[in-house]
């Protein structure tokens, strides 16, 4: 994705102004663009991922946008609405006329998504390249209605969702299947890949719950979950599960954890959660986690846990009990 805009924009022939921010819409990594000073780039986005790595890279990076912006590049979103509602907020950072950049590989919709914003502005032009294209226009107010797409966006079972966001037009049947089958569960624990709260909503059912952390690295859901959660006990935290430092030692820990790295699928994404779970739970502690029953999660389990059993397997899923972590932190630290 990030080749073929530097194709374009080394070639010249995408347009970029050489002076004013850029603003740069959920690219899948850091951004450096050929010719323009990471100074003038802002990364738009509700990645805390994305976020530590333009930290790393120094550039700047926001959750939304901030002021008005010389031009926009949109990394578009593989859900239709989702890439509707990136495009309509980076039209709304823009003065009228300045040039807003969309691009997408083909398999996550791209053509579509110039088909519909052909249907509302005159695109200018495309760049075709690695089975994506990269298309331009200018900005023009008459994407109103695809602005309030979050705020007009139907509850799930009476719980906040929002576009784009992992389950957002309804409960995921591993999550569903987990939440059936925990115990009542005690003490401090955590929710990793918390998403929108439907997994914490039913742990909190329980009254002998003390406190539950939600770590969610979409910031969309996250503000999902704080609407869905009236608990005092909830503490939620905007970042990556799988380098989040615990502030205490948990009784449990439960978890439908991503298996996808964009289209990929990524078994180490469940394989780094299993490795923090097992990190952050007490000696004592369990973790409770659901997955779909082809993902080879047993090896990492077993490493790192002295105890795990498989108790349920159903309709393509498995929930996984497992205790005895090996990984077991200092109990003298507390929060």
């Amino acid at each position: 994705m990030l080749k073929r805009i530097s194709l374009a924009l080394e070639t010249g022939a995408a347009p970029m102004p050489a002076s004013g921010r850029i603003a740069v819409f959920d690219p899948p990594a850091a951004p450096l663009l050929p010719g323009i000073d990471p100074a003038r780039i802002e990364v738009v986005s509700a990645s805390a991922r994305l976020h530590a790595d333009c930290a790393r890279a120094g550039i700047s990076a926001v959750e939304q946008p901030r002021g008005s912006y010389a031009a926009a590049l949109v990394c578009l979103d593989r859900s239709r609405p989702a890439a509707r509602l990136q495009i309509a907020t980076a039209v709304a950072a823009l003065p009228e006329g300045a040039p807003i950049l969309v691009d997408g590989q083909k398999t996550d919709g791209v053509d579509p998504a110039m088909k519909d914003c052909r249907a509302r502005v005159e695109i200018s032009d495309s760049y075709v390249k690695s089975h994506g294209r990269l298309f331009w226009f200018a900005a023009a107010p008459v994407f109103g209605d695809w602005a309030a797409l979050a705020a007009d966006w139907p509850a799930v079972e009476g719980f906040r969702t929002a576009p784009g966001v992992f389950s957002a037009d309804g409960v995921d049947p591993g999550s569903l299947l987990l939440a059936r089958t925990l115990p009542v569960l005690k003490g401090a624990g955590a929710d990793l890949g918390a998403g929108w709260g439907y997994l914490s909503a039913a742990v909190l059912k329980n009254d002998a719950v003390t406190r539950l952390h939600l770590v969610e690295e979409d910031g969309r859901a996250l503000r999902a979950a704080r609407a869905n959660l009236d608990d005092p006990r909830a503490r939620f935290h905007w970042a990556d599960a799988t380098a989040w430092q615990e502030p205490e030692g948990m009784e449990f820990v439960i978890s439908n954890p991503p298996f996808h790295a964009r289209r990929e699928t990524s078994p180490d994404l469940g394989r780094a959660f299993i490795a923090a779970a097992a990190r952050m739970l007490a000696r004592h502690g369990r973790l409770w986690m659901v997955a779909n029953r082809h993902l080879p999660y047993e090896a990492e389990l077993a490493a790192r846990f002295g105890s795990v059993r498989e108790v349920v397997a159903q309709s393509g899923y498995k929930v996984i009990e497992a205790g005895l972590p090996k990984s077991v932190r200092d109990p003298r630290r507390r929060a």
